[in-house]
């Protein structure tokens, strides 16, 4: 197989693939003398200034519109309907403390959680079971899926932001550095 078959290998995998693909799954298809990461590198540099480029998120590559495209076509793509800001919240705490059970997400919130709000998560791939806690009752773990990733363009958990990026600079009480006369 040459290095041109391989690129268009790639791509047709990437391109017919619902999900974010990795080397190792391209690395099943191609021969041996073949590096799926340099194929996937080579793959990405040819889409590079594109409308439509490479990109890396939920631990494999996806093609996606070009990040200063995306803007002029919110004009005639119809945008997903957003999610409530309860499931919002939801996703939020699943993602920052999974695995979590729900009595864990409503001590979290401060509120109760109805069904509705993990069935809206659960049917836009969001959150999955992810186990049993070893706990009287046994509730169900719940975590986020590579979806949730690609979604909101992570690569991996790691990359979402921290606690203290999220919060508010708190307002400087007077008397204290940088207020007036010190």
């Amino acid at each position: 197989m040459t290095e041109d078959e391989a690129l268009r290998l790639a791509e047709a995998l990437v391109f017919a693939s619902a999900v974010p693909v990795g080397a190792r799954a391209l690395s099943q298809l191609l021969p041996e003398t073949l590096d799926a990461d340099a194929v996937l590198a080579a793959l990405r540099e040819r889409y590079a200034g594109r409308g439509v480029e490479l990109a890396e998120v939920g631990g494999g590559f996806q093609f996606r519109t070009a990040s200063d495209l995306a803007p002029l076509l919110r004009k005639v793509i119809e945008i997903p309907r957003r999610l409530p800001r309860v499931a919002m919240e939801t996703l939020a705490i699943i993602a920052y403390h999974q695995p979590v059970t729900r009595p864990e997400i409503e001590e979290i919130r401060g509120t109760s959680l109805s069904q509705q709000t993990l069935d809206a998560l659960l049917e836009a791939n969001l959150i999955a079971p992810k186990g049993r806690r070893e706990t009287p009752g046994r509730p169900t773990l719940w975590g986020t899926t590579p979806q949730f990733l690609a979604q909101f363009g992570l690569n991996d958990l790691r990359e979402l932001p921290r606690r203290e990026d999220l919060l508010l600079d708190p307002i400087a009480l007077p008397g204290e550095a940088g207020e007036g006369g010190q």
